[in-house]
């Protein structure tokens, strides 16, 4: 799954650029025009591999499926709490979203590659 795993290169990339924003001292408005874009792309990248899971009939899609909302869940729950604080904690919030991205990527997607491939 080539194009799926460009897409995981390019989410890592925006979340990259996202802590290096974070760290550099960005507004708040450019942190949450940055996590709006994340929210977007990721969204279209879920479409994409629930889409592939469907067509192959991927016996976990239904799992899959719910991990995807989980963590669409997770990343507007990060937004609401980046636009309620004035002085976040920005290592907290980098750490918060590099786990659950990570997390998905060693159990689902890598799940989802060996049985596709």
């Amino acid at each position: 799954m080539p194009g799926v795993d460009h897409e995981h290169k390019v989410l890592v990339d925006l979340l990259n650029r996202l802590y290096e924003n974070l760290m550099r001292e960005s507004t708040a408005e450019e942190v949450e025009e940055f996590l709006g874009e994340i929210y977007a792309r990721i969204s279209a990248h879920f479409a994409l591999e629930e889409n592939i899971m469907r067509e192959q009939h991927y016996d976990q899609y239904s799992e899959h499926k719910a991990d995807h909302e989980r963590l669409l869940d997770e990343i507007r729950d990060i937004m609401d709490d980046h636009t309620a604080m004035e002085n976040s904690d920005k290592d907290k919030f980098a750490e918060r979203l590099k786990s659950w991205f990570v997390n998905h990527f060693k159990t689902q997607d890598a799940r989802l590659h060996g049985r596709l491939s």
